[in-house]
């Protein structure tokens, strides 16, 4: 098993148990962590009610316990025991209930019936239990008593940025979100690969690109993110993608951009029919996550999403049953390798010119073989199939995709080339 993986899986074991949302102490303790592993990781904080465009920042939740007594006296649900049991950003209550009107407050799912459902009211002040649909059929007529022991105050919205130099200010972004609580392909997987992406980026030699990295809680922290940073984002950023569900060991998946023709779609696309046995193809109307925001229509960002098993798509989503069980090593390992096949892509993505009319000749400069193999015609095709198509104007991903050949098979190729004056990278 890769080491990678097994560190980025050990880092979700770290962060899995902690109760996240969109605010509050959860997020905190998380950023710290990840801060830990990325030192130069900046965490910011924004207060309750600040404006970003259409939104405002809500009130800052925590809370600290949260149970169900039933009419016997025993605690029947523990939130403790796990977080999913209180639906996140239930105001403070504390009360006996008939269970006719406790119902109304209980959330399970009768096709899943040992699986605790994930459910939040962010918006709207409201109280209530998730359980597993079993807990719920054994309830009986009675007085109960709820207690859920949560604050709302104003206080600060918090999230995370890393950006990281390179030779030009043109950017490659990414993005992940740190609002769910003990879930591990829908959440932890996300910020524990992004991570180690960061870790790669940090220590790769001679970067191209900048990389604009960020922990976010979904929605409200992307569109915040955008209303400080929109026009250097707009000017700058290249390609980039929203990172989630990123740790099981199923299919994987690709949701595109808006436009769907953008650089982090081609890249995306070539790598994944290259590095995987398959993967599924969503269209942009399937979408559900910050790309949302990324690609809305005046901001209209080249942001694309890889997956493992996409959102919305297995039966374990938004429960419990979305546990450190469901992720492995494996898909981590995978995952990430698909990641930096596609980031080092776009790194190493130019427009070529020959700097010869016809052929040049190979053998002069020690480029054809003497001896004749498999291998060594596999390398003299792909290298007259790249000088077929060094016309100033097709870039090497493109190249790539026409000889169908994986791109990273041509990096010593076209360094070689260049190497020997026979192309030159065009500036268009």
């Amino acid at each position: 098993m890769s080491e990678v993986g097994l560190k980025i899986y050990t880092l979700c074991k770290k962060i899995f148990p902690i109760n996240r949302s969109i605010t509050g102490d959860g997020v905190r303790e998380t950023l710290n962590i990840l801060k830990k592993e990325i030192p130069s990781l900046l965490i910011h904080e924004v207060r309750t009610g600040t404006k970003c465009f259409d939104w405002n920042i809500p009130q800052e939740w925590n809370i600290d316990d949260g149970y169900i007594l039933n009419p016997s006296g025993n605690k029947i649900v523990n939130f403790r025991e796990n977080n999913l049991h209180v639906m996140g950003y239930s105001i403070p209550v504390d009360q006996n209930i008939k269970l006719s009107d406790l119902n109304k407050h209980l959330y399970s799912i009768p096709e899943m019936p040992d699986a605790i459902p994930y459910v939040t009211s962010y918006y709207k002040e409201n109280w209530g239990f998730c359980i597993t649909h079993n807990q719920r059929k054994k309830l009986v007529d009675g007085i109960y008593r709820v207690k859920i022991n949560s604050q709302l105050t104003d206080g600060k919205l918090t999230y995370a940025e890393l950006l990281i130099p390179g030779e030009t200010n043109q950017e490659v972004f990414l993005s992940t979100y740190i609002c769910h609580p003990s879930m591990g392909n829908n959440e932890t997987s996300g910020p524990a690969l992004v991570t180690f992406l960061a870790k790669y980026l940090i220590n790769l030699k001679n970067r191209r690109y900048s990389y604009r990295i960020i922990f976010v809680p979904e929605t409200i922290g992307s569109i915040l993110y955008l209303s400080k940073n929109f026009e250097s984002m707009k000017n700058n950023i290249i390609a980039g993608f929203n990172v989630t569900c990123v740790g099981d060991n199923n299919d994987y998946s690709f949701l595109p951009s808006r436009s769907g023709n953008s650089l982090s779609d081609k890249v995306a696309k070539h790598v994944l029919k290259h590095a995987t046995d398959s993967y599924s193809l969503y269209s942009f109307l399937e979408r559900g996550s910050d790309e949302r925001q990324y690609c809305s229509p005046l901001v209209d960002l080249p942001i694309a999403s890889i997956m493992r098993t996409k959102y919305g798509e297995y039966d374990e989503y938004h429960t419990s049953l979305d546990d450190l069980n469901f992720i492995s090593e494996e898909g981590l390992n995978g995952a990430y390798q698909v990641y930096i096949k596609a980031l080092d892509a776009i790194e190493n993505n130019n427009v070529y010119i020959a700097n010869n009319k016809c052929e040049p000749q190979l053998g002069k400069r020690g480029l054809y073989p003497n001896t004749s193999l498999k291998t060594t015609k596999d390398i003299v095709r792909n290298m007259m199939n790249i000088l077929a198509f060094c016309d100033g104007r097709t870039d090497l991903i493109s190249i790539a995709e026409i000889i169908n050949v994986p791109i990273w098979d041509l990096y010593e190729i076209i360094s070689s080339l260049m190497d020997n004056d026979i192309v030159s990278i065009h500036n268009t």
